[in-house]
């Protein structure tokens, strides 16, 4: 037994997986006799934190390190637990009076508006049924109260309003539209996975480059609350494209290079894995142009939440401090109506900037057209030529008055683009993200989306990438691959379904892509079937009738398996150059690539799992782990320890979920 045991042990060890490098804890937090809702629950250090349910139910992933929990609600003194050995906590916290009096008063003062506004709508229609009696009642029927917060009392809302009552059928309308606005409404656009394609029918691959991260940090958000991610919130290419790899930096006058590079793919050993890297050229911020910036921000009542409008003025401020004397700002809010509440400022004023910040307030609707258009407006005003003009919407997505629909917003953002200024889009929040339309605002803007899940998220955003995320060096940047029939039998591109092109889109100008900030890098990676590799993934067709068929042929003598084409344009051009580079056929294995192509290839993988392709064959967690491990290289900023630490997790929840299926069919079967 001893020589059973042993093996293993010495595996795990060399392997560097320790499984207890993370733990869920579940539990209830009460308050006032019932569970809190929307209570959070984090660690001391804030990386891990998860929310309450309605029923105060809760699920946080914690790191081995964690030894202590804690619990915050509104109206409620906060709480901490030790964790030790326990899997389970619960915890009764207890009301803190002035906060509960304030947030009452609070409560008292909204429902006293939207009464307000009820009956003006009753005034108007006086032939609407109302309520003859106590109207405290009905005030007390409409009262919004999270289950388990302290509350307002029926008997003090009724000194609000005295005659008209209002009628049930109203209540009831707004207590619908309220349980609406509390349910998940996240939104992403499905997404249809790139299958193989055989080159002797179909030789080009086109598609637009991304730069965008947001699916990676939104990811990473669904993680550590202690669930698995919806497929279509998963697009691998931003998840490979949230991390920097150290690509060499262009030469001559080109502000981009191609790389490439092949070895034997991890998750399915017989076919190949090739890499096409980008690298946009580094600028020193001090060198970079002056730049006129305008902050729209989103203070519509759906941005009152903690992690929405609060995380949002500490990300702008850490934005603040970054710039120049000569750098200019503007602030642009929209709720019901769209406000200039800053006009252009001079960066030096960092004190003005963030005092305007700590004004804003979040109430109203969303009419997010009418602020697309003022703040294009305002850095129109203030344009600075061969200056960084960009506008850097900060939202949650819910635009839900005026120009409301993707189409409406995309026609909206390409005819102002044409006028130079660029778009940056900075998503907040969760239970209402609009992922679908703030990508479409990004990328017909010309510009970046990134989805700011923390603080440390925003400094990596505005403080690390500052230059990529808000100098653009190289717009409209496509790439097209020809392959080799001779060498490939297929190939899958990996991700970028939504920027796929039609081959003759490569050379017209006219068709907008993909833009690359200062010092950006860009990963792309193919899966190839090698010419001769029996694969169930190309199916045998019958002879065709009709026509000649004309097999692969493997002697076309040329030792290249496929050649990179890349179309670009200057920031302010609009002509395009292409630049281009053959790729020989090697056979290597995946050990021997390099350090970036291991890492992310490991997070490829890991997209795989998440979104349970079809073709992730041998994929698995722990072949990630081991991976990335090996592979994390120099990791300054501890990105890619956390990637590691969020596969773990990852691990751990696709185990329970795979148990819970297990058990449900047995439960079906007996």
């Amino acid at each position: 037994m001893r020589n059973l045991f042993f093996p293993l042990f010495l595996v795990l060890v060399l392997l560097g997986f320790n499984a207890s490098a993370i733990k869920k804890i579940q539990g209830k937090v009460i308050g006032n006799g019932a569970g809190i809702a929307n209570a959070t629950v984090s660690n001391l250090s804030g990386s891990r934190s998860a929310a309450t349910n309605r029923a105060g139910e809760y699920t946080i992933i914690v790191e081995d390190g964690d030894q202590e929990l804690r619990f915050q609600a509104p109206g409620y003194y906060s709480q901490r637990l030790s964790i030790g050995t326990k899997s389970i906590l619960n915890v009764k916290l207890t009301i803190d009076p002035p906060a509960a009096k304030k947030l009452a008063a609070e409560e008292i003062a909204r429902n006293k508006a939207k009464l307000i506004r009820i009956q003006g709508n009753a005034i108007k229609d006086p032939g609407r049924r109302t309520l003859e009696g106590d109207p405290s009642a009905d005030i007390a029927a409409y009262r919004i109260t999270t289950t388990g917060s302290p509350g307002v009392m029926a008997s003090e809302a009724g000194t609000i309003l005295s005659k008209p009552a209002v009628s049930r059928m109203q209540i009831r309308s707004i207590e619908r539209n309220e349980f609406r606005s509390k349910s998940n409404t996240e939104s992403y656009k499905p997404i249809q996975e790139n299958g193989f394609i055989a080159p002797n029918k179909t030789p080009l691959s086109t598609f637009s480059i991304d730069v965008d991260a947001a699916a990676y940090s939104n990811v990473r958000r669904y993680l550590n609350n202690g669930a698995l991610p919806p497929k279509d919130a998963v697009r691998t290419e931003e998840m490979i494209n949230y991390f920097n790899y150290d690509y060499p930096q262009p030469e001559g006058n080109d502000p981009v290079n191609i790389g490439t590079e092949i070895a034997a793919t991890p998750w399915n050993p017989q076919h190949k894995l090739v890499k096409i890297s980008l690298q946009a050229k580094r600028i020193n911020t001090a060198a970079l142009p002056a730049a006129n910036l305008v902050f729209l921000i989103d203070v519509s009542g759906s941005m009152a939440q903690s992690n929405k409008l609060p995380l949002l003025i500490s990300s702008f401020k850490l934005l603040t401090d970054q710039l120049r004397p000569n750098d200019r700002v503007a602030i642009v809010v929209y709720a019901g109506r769209t406000e200039l509440v800053l006009p252009s400022t001079p960066g030096s004023a960092k004190t003005t900037i963030k005092d305007a910040l700590n004004k804003l307030m979040a109430s109203g609707s969303t009419a997010g057209g009418q602020g697309l258009q003022m703040a294009y407006k305002v850095a129109a005003e203030n344009f600075i030529k061969k200056g960084n003009n960009r506008i850097i919407l900060a939202t949650d997505g819910d635009f839900n008055v005026g120009a409301s629909s993707d189409q409406e917003m995309e026609s909206l953002i390409e005819e102002k683009r044409k006028s130079g200024i660029f778009l940056t889009v900075l998503g907040y929040g969760m239970g209402n993200i609009k992922d679908s339309k703030m990508e479409i605002l990004a990328d017909k803007g010309n510009g970046n989306y990134a989805y700011i899940d923390n603080i440390s998220e925003a400094r990596k955003v505005l403080i690390n990438e500052f230059g990529g995320t808000l100098f653009t060096v190289a717009k409209d940047v496509k790439l097209q691959v020809e392959f080799n029939p001779s060498k490939v039998q297929a190939y899958r591109l990996i991700g970028y379904e939504n920027r796929l092109l039609a081959d003759e889109d490569f050379n017209n100008d006219l068709k907008d892509a993909g833009d690359m900030g200062a010092g950006h890098t860009v990963t792309a990676f193919y899966e190839v079937i090698p010419f001769g590799v029996k694969s169930g993934f190309t199916p045998f067709i019958d002879p065709l009738k009709y026509q000649k068929f004309e097999p692969m042929s493997s002697n076309n003598g040329s030792p290249e398996i496929l050649t990179v084409k890349l179309r670009y344009k200057q920031p302010d051009g609009h002509q395009s150059k292409l630049l281009q580079k053959a790729v020989l056929n090697t056979n290597s294995p995946f050990e021997n690539a390099s350090e970036s192509f291991r890492f992310a290839a490991a997070v490829a993988e890991f997209g795989l799992l998440l979104r349970q392709s079809e073709y992730k064959r041998d994929a698995n967690y722990e072949q990630v782990i081991r991976m990335a491990q090996a592979a994390k290289g120099k990791d300054t900023e501890g990105y890619r320890a956390e990637f590691i630490n969020l596969v773990k997790s990852a691990a751990l929840l696709a185990k329970d979920l795979l148990s819970i299926e297990n058990t449900n069919k047995f439960n079906e079967k007996n």
